[in-house]
């Protein structure tokens, strides 16, 4: 039998012998690693599918809030944001109660008006955050104007006493007509419309 009547078999490597280094994984071993490979897909791709869906549900709720804001005509009820408050420079007192707020934008000038009852001590904490005092408040006076009363709302009558003081800064700080009703000495109730000029 010559060499092109034999079949070609190719040669197989022999098998793993004991000694090599490697040994062949137990069940318990494999379902372990399947589970750490399991365990470190979903890490990677729920934990920021999380983040994405808390962000946009915070998103939409401050879009809806913004729109709710920009929608409103009139005083609303609720402390103005801490933002707003310092840009406009109105320091409620933590004491106030009955809070109300509404603000205007345009390309002249923005405004927010406020309208809180305190206690005496409370309006004396707001008129030095402000950057005045009690002695500025003139007997008698609304400081507010008739445009300000119309678009927040407000009536300033007779029989009451009322007393007033504008606080004038400096561009582009804001200035702060402020008209506070003392007919409850204890229980002041004040009215501010703070105007910044951009």
């Amino acid at each position: 039998m010559n060499a092109a009547e034999h079949p070609v078999v190719p040669r197989q490597s022999p098998p793993p012998e004991p000694g090599d280094g490697r040994l062949p994984e137990d069940r318990r071993r494999t379902i372990r690693r399947r589970l750490i490979t399991a365990t470190i897909i979903v890490l990677l791709i729920g934990v920021p599918a999380g983040y994405l869906l808390i962000s946009a549900s915070q998103s939409r709720r401050s879009g809806q809030d913004k729109a709710a804001e920009a929608a409103a005509q009139g005083l609303r009820e609720g402390w103005p944001s801490r933002m707003l408050r310092r840009i406009f420079e109105v320091p409620i007192p933590w004491d106030a109660q009955d809070v109300e707020y509404y603000e205007t934008n345009n390309w002249k000038a923005s405004r927010m008006y406020v309208q809180f009852r305190t206690s005496s001590n409370g309006l004396d904490r707001f008129l030095t955050n402000v950057g005045t005092g009690r002695a500025a408040l003139t007997e008698g006076k609304v400081t507010v104007g008739a445009r300000d009363t119309k678009v927040a709302g407000w009536y300033f009558g007779k029989g009451v006493a009322w007393s007033g003081t504008t606080h004038t800064n400096k561009d582009p700080r804001p200035t702060q007509d402020i008209t506070v009703d003392m007919t409850d000495p204890m229980a002041p109730v004040v009215y501010v419309v703070s105007a910044a000029t951009p």
